[in-house]
């Protein structure tokens, strides 16, 4: 059982990561500050650095939730299943089931205005690439161990994953820019994107 102290401490924790990501997507992530993320949750800086590393460390504290939350449900898939519908079904399911991941630290709408600033900050955005790729590595040999090969002899498992990545990009790239910033909306392009990655791949795109 969770003692005071831990419960004060979570609620410390829990109030500086909503204030830090309200000022991020409201003023932008560089034009914010420790000292206003501190400030507006009436803690000193010091209390700030007790909880989170840097302001990148709160910026993608959320994202990193929805990352386990996807590996999880990798983990989670029938062993019958051929790799890029188990990865492509693991994704639609981690967008179904969102909510549970991080309902606990902020409400779906902020993490998805979170996502969109990550997007279009380039020094988030270039972390954002950096801890994809290191996702990417974990599913690839996640799928490596299904499938019963060994991922540094066999390309396979890199190759799917590399190119399931791509789609999830490319996804949210043109989820990024549009109006309708909605799970649902991003989960249909999704699944539209990954349907199209067979006809894309090995169809005649001047076949009218």
């Amino acid at each position: 059982m969770e003692t005071l102290r831990e419960r004060k401490k979570q609620r410390t924790r829990d109030a500086l990561l909503r204030a830090a990501l309200e000022l991020f997507v409201t003023q932008g992530y560089e034009h914010t500050t420790v000292d206003e993320i501190a400030a507006t949750v009436d803690v000193s800086q010091r209390t700030f650095f007790r909880y989170f590393a840097s302001k990148e460390d709160v910026a993608f504290f959320v994202p990193r939730l929805t990352e386990e939350h996807y590996v999880e449900a990798v983990r989670r898939r029938p062993p019958e299943e051929p790799p890029l519908e188990a990865l492509r079904r693991s994704v639609l399911d981690s967008w179904d089931t969102i909510e549970q991941a991080i309902e606990r630290y902020v409400p779906v709408e902020l993490f998805l205005r979170t996502y969109k600033m990550i997007e279009a900050t380039p020094v988030l955005f270039a972390a954002h690439l950096r801890r994809q790729s290191e996702t990417e590595e974990e599913i690839a040999r996640i799928v490596a161990e299904r499938e019963g090969v060994d991922p540094d002899r066999d390309p396979r498992p890199r190759l799917v994953v590399a190119v399931f990545g791509a789609v999830v990009r490319v996804t949210e790239r043109h989820w990024s820019v549009g109006d309708d910033f909605s799970v649902t909306t991003i989960r249909q392009l999704t699944a539209s994107y990954l349907d199209q990655v067979g006809p894309a791949l090995t169809g005649n795109w001047r076949e009218h």
